[in-house]
């Protein structure tokens, strides 16, 4: 029977897991920030394309995250990765943005069909993103 008190698992988990929810708030503070409209404050006022884009943009960068967690050989490999991953996930805000031009309008008049394009394209680049990451 083993007596460590530290099980290794256990604090990789416990690394792995922390790294990637700093990682996370970093990713929705900065997209907050880029974004030109507060969309903490419309999705507290209700509005649903707020929730939709930001919902999309946040799944997108977990399915990028959780595939740099898997596919990374050490913690600061993960933390690398995740990084790109943020990147790219701010890319698909700025490639929205040309390909809707008013779409900086459309979300804080919460114009759902705007709002859901954002989401789901920030979802698509972040299962893209993934899967690019299975190196």
């Amino acid at each position: 029977m083993s007596t460590q008190i530290f099980n290794p698992g256990l604090t990789a988990f416990a690394s792995y897991f922390a790294a990637s929810l700093v990682l996370l708030l970093v990713f929705i503070a900065i997209y907050v920030r880029v974004t030109p409209y507060k969309e903490m404050n419309l999705i507290r006022e209700g509005n649903t394309a707020a929730a939709a884009s930001l919902s999309g943009a946040i799944l997108g960068y977990c399915l990028a995250l959780a595939s740099s967690i898997s596919h990374s050989v050490s913690l600061l490999d993960m933390l690398t990765w995740g990084a790109i991953a943020l990147v790219v996930q701010l890319l698909a805000f700025f490639i929205a943005r040309i390909m809707l031009p008013g779409l900086i309008h459309d979300v804080p008049q919460n114009k759902l069909a705007s709002g859901i394009f954002l989401g789901v394209l920030s979802l698509g680049m972040g299962i893209l993103n993934a899967a690019c990451q299975t190196y």
